[in-house]
């Protein structure tokens, strides 16, 4: 199951926060096709935010068709973004961490490898 991480310092709107967090996991395969999400009242426990605030994240996933609700049921995710390049198993995320071990050994501290991730990938992958 999922467990969400609120930065209350980033700037980005805490649904937000929640509906990427969930999206990033399906992209992982952290999540598939079944798999029930924490119920908002869990959510709110576990992190101290508004219920309407989970309720909102909930709806926006379901607009987007990656997650249904069940009534008393819960929220199920429906479909998956995980593909065979983005696994726990794939030769990517292998050499992706292969570098990482790099850059720590170069001593880059965290702040240092964001700052040159986001410039390699803005040149790779520039905005529209």
């Amino acid at each position: 199951m999922i467990e969400f991480r609120i930065d209350r310092r980033s700037g980005v709107a805490t649904y937000v926060q929640l509906v990427q967090q969930v999206e990033q996991a399906l992209r992982l395969g952290l999540l598939s096709p079944g798999d029930k999400l924490p119920t908002a009242r869990e959510v709110v426990e576990a992190t101290a935010i508004n219920p309407n605030t989970v309720l909102k994240a909930y709806r926006e996933l379901e607009r987007s068709g990656l997650v249904e609700a069940k009534r008393g049921m819960g929220t199920f995710v429906r479909r998956s973004l995980a593909s065979g390049q983005t696994g726990k198993n794939s030769p990517l995320r292998y050499e992706l961490s292969k570098w990482m071990g790099h850059a720590r050994g170069a001593g880059l501290v965290r702040d240092d490898v964001d700052a040159l991730y986001m410039d390699v990938r803005t040149e790779n992958y520039p905005s529209p």
